[in-house]
């Protein structure tokens, strides 16, 4: 059964740092982007970040140097440190794996919460 396994959501104070993991349990070598998004409140899920199997990374627009995604081949994981945070920021995180094993695949993840309170 497929599985991502995420933590690190919590409430942190305006400027405070959260770190969010995510293991997957997709065989690694069928994995190509690993990747964050996020979800507020009568928004749209947007882009967080994202990693490929070459390492190379994308972020969104807002995170302007603030967010660090990084991965741990060995063990499936995905890690997102998050800095500066703003009340802004506040959304529920979902962690985002997709690859090919047989046939393409685009897994989620169910969410943790981030709060950032003012």
């Amino acid at each position: 059964q497929v599985q991502l396994v995420e933590s690190g959501g919590g409430l942190v104070q305006a400027g405070g740092s959260l770190r969010l993991s995510c293991s997957a349990s997709r065989p690694i070598f069928s994995i190509n982007n690993m990747g964050w998004y996020r979800q507020a409140p009568g928004k749209q899920r947007e882009l967080v970040a994202t990693i490929s199997s070459d390492g190379s990374t994308n972020y969104g627009d807002f995170v302007k140097g603030r967010f660090t995604i990084s991965r741990d081949n060995a063990k499936k994981t995905v890690h997102l440190q998050m800095n500066s945070l703003k009340p802004d920021d506040t959304a529920v995180y979902y962690c985002n794996v997709r690859g090919q094993f047989v046939s393409t695949y685009d897994d989620w993840g169910q969410g943790t919460q981030v709060t950032v309170s003012s």
